[in-house]
């Protein structure tokens, strides 16, 4: 499982899902396009590092695939970018390689094309070319370390029916008897963010309609059980499913009380 094949998966379900009309995304053979192509380059670094430039057929720019009276091109550009990510994520969900996306630039043409794909919807079709010059980072070769022996010495045996001090768990310092309740299973949602709107707003929207949130698609979203936020991530496609791939975890006794406001 390579970066490329992670783009594309993903690729394929966020473009049906976000696009007006569903279009489909198959891979086809390269065709050059017209004047006003545009694109951005994904520069990875980590374990997966270069460029992954994607270049969109300017045609598509006629259509309102991202919304009726949205910038066409903004929207393309936030929507490429989270393909970028998440099929970083992807990755690291598939094939254990870790990577992140440290930059991403715009692109007005690109000379050499690794692979083509045809974005179809109804009877419209348009080319994207993409342009895969990653590589995987080879871990180098720690040198192993000379292991001493250790001295041995006696240790004390322990009284006869005196019980060993438990191992510490995973919520250190809980309230004894609380670690029964580890397995019950709770509710967990993810919360993309937030926005106030007027009643009549609210009654007047529609199919097509869109609503702007306070969070930006780069931050963090939360994962909140009960009414307390436990964790923040990224999100990510996994097997065609929606995942948090988390970045922050709030302390121990803080996820507790999550616990506690639901009993």
């Amino acid at each position: 499982m390579t970066y490329f094949d992670c783009w594309a998966e993903v690729a394929g379900a966020l473009l049906s899902q976000a696009l007006a009309g569903e279009p489909e995304l198959a891979e086809s053979l390269p065709r050059p396009l017209g004047a006003g192509a545009f694109g951005w380059a994904a520069t990875l670094e980590g374990e997966v590092e270069g460029r992954f430039a994607v270049l969109v057929d300017g045609a598509v720019l006629e259509t309102p695939l991202v919304g009726e009276g949205m910038d066409q091109k903004a929207g393309w550009k936030e929507l490429v970018g989270e393909t970028f990510g998440a099929a970083a994520g992807e990755l690291l969900a598939r094939a254990g390689k870790k990577c992140k996306v440290a930059n991403v630039e715009e692109i007005a043409e690109q000379s050499q094309i690794s692979s083509a794909f045809q974005l179809r919807s109804g009877d419209r079709t348009w080319t994207i070319l993409v342009r895969d010059e990653l590589r995987v980072v080879e871990a180098a070769a720690k040198p192993q370390a000379a292991v001493q022996a250790a001295p041995e010495t006696d240790a004390p045996e322990a009284p006869v029916g005196r019980p060993e001090a438990p191992s510490p768990g995973l919520l250190p310092g809980l309230t004894p008897g609380l670690e029964l309740l580890l397995d019950v299973e709770l509710e967990a949602s993810l919360r993309f963010g937030a926005r106030e709107m007027p009643l009549g707003e609210i009654l007047d929207l529609g199919p097509g309609d869109v609503v702007e949130l306070d969070r930006h698609v780069a931050d963090p979203v939360d994962l909140i059980v009960g009414d307390k936020i436990v964790a923040r991530g990224e999100v990510v496609l996994v097997n065609g499913n929606f995942g948090l791939r988390v970045t922050e975890v709030a302390a121990p006794r803080k996820r507790l009380e999550s616990v506690r406001c639901l009993f």
